[in-house]
């Protein structure tokens, strides 16, 4: 069953002199309706801050309910939260999304050469050279950890 999802405006935050939309997008994930909220400053161009918290519900009216049953606080608190969270370390992250890469080719070198659809020689050739190039970004990792950015 294919299920739209939705992201209306739930409320308004206002947090150290700037003022937050608060919208909550509701999807189903094939069990339930699931709510996340998303705190956007109004300059932004994007759906803005979610928040890692889930807001369930049996239908998208219940979900939504649940965002709209928030206080003030909760709503700062989890701002405050989405804040923690966002990702920092853009570096690091781009290093570790190519080490998973490299390891994804490596198996599926690994699973073609099983099924006859690379040669033996041919796919240790790559095999070597994919593990030499998981090896340089192993080595360059120090250099992201802790940096921001």
């Amino acid at each position: 069953m294919a299920d739209e999802t939705i992201q209306p405006h739930i409320t308004t935050l206002d947090y150290d002199g700037r003022c937050f939309n608060v919208s909550c997008r509701v999807a189903f994930d094939g069990i339930e309706y699931v709510g996340r909220l998303y705190f956007a400053d109004e300059s932004w161009d994007d759906a803005g801050l979610p928040d890692r918290g889930a807001l369930p519900g049996r239908t998208r009216e219940e979900a939504l309910a649940m965002a709209r049953r928030l206080t003030p606080q909760d709503m700062l608190l989890r701002y405050r939260r989405a804040l923690a969270e966002k990702r920092r370390f853009i570096g690091l992250r781009k290093a570790t999304d190519e080490i998973l890469g490299k390891i994804r080719y490596l198996n599926q070198v690994a699973i073609s050469m099983r099924a006859g659809m690379l040669d033996s020689e041919g796919a240790a050739a790559e095999i070597d050279l994919t593990e030499s190039q998981l090896h340089e970004i192993i080595e360059r990792l120090r250099a992201f950890a802790g940096h921001e950015g």
